[in-house]
């Protein structure tokens, strides 16, 4: 909780939150179940107790190492439990066997359901989305609920079944104009008022959460429901955002909220660590029909920890969504995604020289977006938060001012990949793009539509809506692959003698420009995410063209080789170091060549065994922010004695309170407390003031020996802080103590690692730029005066009936909830800026709204 003095009544009678109460509700009725629990399984229920309160905090971290310790634990009392039950040859035998064997395959049957609604949820929002992306073009007269490739169906060229709005092209400009206008705007307004987390792709965040950091909320239903709902509604707005990205989202929140219902994930973090795993692998497969390409999607991008059993349940996970993606077959076709194609040609050696094109221009987009999308979002956050609604909307009307005139800026992004990828013969040709006497035409057109998605995704990515930059990146590299592929085979026709192209047959078509525009979309999409084998995968899964993995492989690995030139990690990566999350790449190398003393905290707040009163400790939790306390013998030798957690601590007050009347000035023992301080009669004068009677009666001494780790990790101090690191990233600690011959000389957390890594890097390379906040403050100034002018322009022509300037500020375009999100900044390394790792106490009812 927040800090406040113990001294200040009014303040401590103010009325608890809604969170508060929840956690003392839940106190009194685990205290209460305690009270019937039988005494040999005492210590085991006290961690189940600890473990159910924890499961109300927000933004702190899992520690992996108590969590194993405690799951140990659980499995002891389970086989002392079972203990002469199989022995038995009444009715309680064969019960026990059947419930064991539930117990454990609970995994299979939660990867089932969580792979079957994954899948299904996939199907249905493949048919809403191409139903609003064509609704803004037209509609089917026979039946207004199809789309249009299912009005016309077997009939590529259209049909005259499928209406345009209006044979007049200005007002159907008008309208694709109005409806994503109007798409945008309910998307930005259900994910403000109901779920402000289903805002983005939520790649990084999850990537945090199975590595052990807390954010409630994040996966719950809520998120869940509106994510489903506004996802559809933000891709036919024509933003340009992907659902690939918030496809991983919705699956990890459909694992999340359904293995909530099996006890065994509701109370291990580690087993619910393996489904979120498992989800993430599903939500990439039925976004590409790509269970392979999901499963090592998992592997190398989100999981910190991914043992062979969680790489299994991975695979099942998928299998099942895709399973049942396949079963619903949305498309109509059999294919999974709309841009699925089938190339029956192969490659010439001499094209590698193209290919190694492309994948510079893969590593070149990758750092040009992320350079200046967090430049836009650094402005989006410092200006924008209040407008997130009418920020978005605008975003989308000025998207279909700019991409209506071009034909494949206009459609939906993958039905633009599904016609890039196509290959020319067969009849299969969009707006004259096969044809000769248009190909420099369509060359200007792709490199317009390069351009102009790749200025829009800088802009867009980051908006209030559910958005993804998978599906944007792949069609910006399309449409670049498509154009050099254009380029190629006008090069080859105007020399076809040339020795260059000696190796083409005169009969058949030497270049396929559609397979430079698949190469192109696998650049990008490396680029911009830094992965590389399962974007080889998942390229491969979708063409079903063996010949083509090389290509593939010879493209990502280029394109990684210049990303690496730029920086280490993706888009994902990036967005964690902008919002603050505590997070170590485990793919990351560092050598800095320093002990951990020059990285740990030294001044220590610890707890003595004995000698300190309730009250003092009372005091300190309320006037300290720390997640845990080293217990020493004294505080002046600071014999490391063990360790105990703010959680279990104020949880041990409050079950000795409620056990019976404690007094104020009880000593506290956090060591097994000797024969003499054990509570004796009384035989002191009767006291004679209320406070001494108050003082006086009661217990008197108050063991709490029970809730300590009495094998807290620890370091010497000359440790690498490499090593450190290491520790953290494998094991998974909170808090690692630093020892040196017995006595406390620090602690260190991942927020000092994380400090200590920037301000190493912030030296090597160059300083912030204070000229980039004049310009952003320049441009919010330029926005302010646009904004005015336009204002009165419409209070002018509508004679003041229309005032677009009424309450701004305080209108429906601000309300609803805040983004947590929103009130994080990035990772520096001045004292002022907040890491959330989990040491700091927060208010779990105010969320990140102190944390500034």
């Amino acid at each position: 909780m927040t800090s406040r003095s113990p001294n200040s009544l009014a303040q401590n009678r103010r009325r608890p939150s809604l969170p508060e109460r929840a956690i003392s509700r839940r106190l009194s009725v685990l205290s209460s179940r305690t009270n019937e629990a039988p005494a040999d399984s005492t210590e085991h229920e006290l961690t189940e107790e600890i473990a159910e309160i924890k499961r109300y905090e927000d933004f702190t971290t899992i520690d992996w190492v108590q969590d194993a310790a405690q799951e140990q634990l659980r499995r002891r009392a389970r086989r002392k439990q079972n203990a002469g039950v199989f022995e038995s040859k009444g009715s309680l035998g064969w019960r026990r066997r059947v419930e064991d064997t539930y117990d454990a395959g609970q995994a299979w049957i939660v990867v089932t359901l969580v792979g079957a609604a994954i899948g299904l949820n996939a199907g249905f929002l493949n048919i809403v989305t191409e139903w609003l992306s064509d609704i803004k073009l037209g509609y089917c007269t026979t039946a207004f609920y199809l789309n249009e490739n299912f009005c016309c169906w077997g009939d590529e060229k259209g049909c005259p079944e499928w209406h345009r709005w209006s044979s007049f092209w200005p007002l159907n400009y008008f309208l694709y104009f109005l409806f994503s206008t109007i798409f945008a705007l309910t998307s930005a307004s259900l994910v403000k008022a109901f779920a402000p987390y289903a805002a983005g792709s939520g790649i990084s965040e999850i990537k945090c959460i199975i590595a052990g950091f807390v954010m409630k909320g994040f996966l719950g239903f809520w998120t869940l429901l509106i994510k489903s709902i506004c996802l559809p509604l933000a891709i036919a707005s024509g933003l340009s955002v992907g659902k690939e990205g918030p496809s991983v989202h919705y699956a990890v929140c459909t694992g999340n909220v359904i293995s909530r219902f099996f006890g065994k994930y509701k109370r291990n973090a580690s087993k619910t660590r393996e489904i979120l795993s498992a989800c993430a692998a599903a939500g990439v497969a039925v976004a590409f029909g790509s269970p392979i390409g999901g499963v090592l999607f998992s592997l190398e991008e989100m999981s910190s920890y991914f043992p062979l059993k969680t790489m299994w349940r991975s695979y099942f996970c998928a299998l099942v969504a895709t399973a049942v993606l396949a079963a619903m077959n949305p498309f109509w076709t059999g294919q999974l995604v709309m841009f699925e194609v089938r190339y029956d040609r192969s490659w010439h050696f001499f094209e590698i020289l193209f290919f190694i094109f492309i994948g510079i221009f893969g590593g070149l987009y990758g750092a040009f977006v992320m350079k200046w999308n967090l430049r836009a979002q650094a402005f989006r956050k410092k200006y924008l938060t209040k407008y997130a609604i009418l920020e978005a909307t605008l975003l989308a009307a000025g998207t279909a001012v700019l991409c209506f005139p071009n034909m494949l800026l206009r459609i939906d992004m993958t039905e633009s990949m599904e016609i890039l990828f196509l290959e020319c013969e067969g009849g299969r040709d969009y707006g004259g793009l096969c044809e000769a006497k248009n190909r420099w035409r369509m060359v200007l057109s792709l490199a317009f539509a390069t351009v102009m998605r790749t200025f829009l995704v800088i802009i867009s990515y980051g908006c209030k809506v559910p958005a993804g930059i998978f599906v944007p990146s792949m069609a910006i590299g399309a449409s670049f692959g498509r154009m050099v592929g254009i380029l190629v085979q006008a090069l080859h026709e105007a020399f076809p003698q040339a020795r260059f192209f000696a190796a083409c047959q005169p009969d058949v078509p030497c270049i396929t420009p559609g397979t430079y525009a698949f190469l192109g979309a696998a650049a990008a999409l490396s680029g911009i995410m830094h992965i590389t084998v399962s974007v080889v995968v998942i390229m491969f899964e979708l063409t079903g063209a063996l010949t083509y993995i090389l290509p593939t492989m010879i493209v990502v690995g280029v394109t990684k080789a210049v990303s690496d030139r730029f920086g280490k990690g993706g888009i994902a990566d990036r967005m964690i170091w902008f919002n603050g999350f505590p997070f170590l790449d485990n793919k990351e190398e560092h050598t800095f060549g320093v002990p951990v003393s020059q990285v740990m905290t030294s001044e220590v707040t610890s707890l003595p065994s004995s000698g300190f009163t309730l009250k003092a400790v009372e005091q300190l939790l309320a006037q300290s922010k720390y997640q845990g306390f080293p217990v020493v013998e004294d505080r002046t030798s600071k014999i490391l004695l063990g360790y105990i957690g703010r959680t279990e601590l104020r949880y041990a007050i409050n079950r000795t309170r409620k056990e019976g009347f404690v007094s104020s000035n009880a000593r506290c023992f956090f060591t097994q407390p000797p024969l003499t301080a054990l509570p004796t009669p009384s035989a002191a004068a009767p006291p004679v003031t209320f406070d001494a009677i108050e003082d006086a009666s009661g217990q008197q001494s108050v063991d709490f020996s029970r809730f300590i780790d009495p094998t807290p990790l620890s370091v010497h101090p000359r440790l690498p802080l490499e090593t450190v690191m290491e520790l953290f990233k494998k094991m998974g600690p909170r808090v690692i103590l630093v020892e040196y011959r017995g006595r406390v000389a620090g602690l260190v957390t991942v927020k000092d690692c994380l400090k200590y890594q920037f301000k190493v890097e912030a030296q090597e390379s160059s300083a912030h730029d204070p000229a980039l906040d004049l310009r952003q403050e320049k441009l919010w100034r330029l926005m302010n005066r646009a904004a005015d002018w336009l204002a009165e322009k419409v209070i002018s022509v509508s004679a003041g009936r229309i005032r677009l300037g009424a309450g701004r500020g305080s209108g429906f375009m601000e309300s609803g909830m805040d983004d947590p999100r929103d009130q994080l900044s990035p990772i520096l390394t001045s004292s002022r800026h907040d890491i959330l790792e989990g040491t700091e106490d927060v208010d779990t009812g105010v969320e990140l709204q102190a944390r500034r």
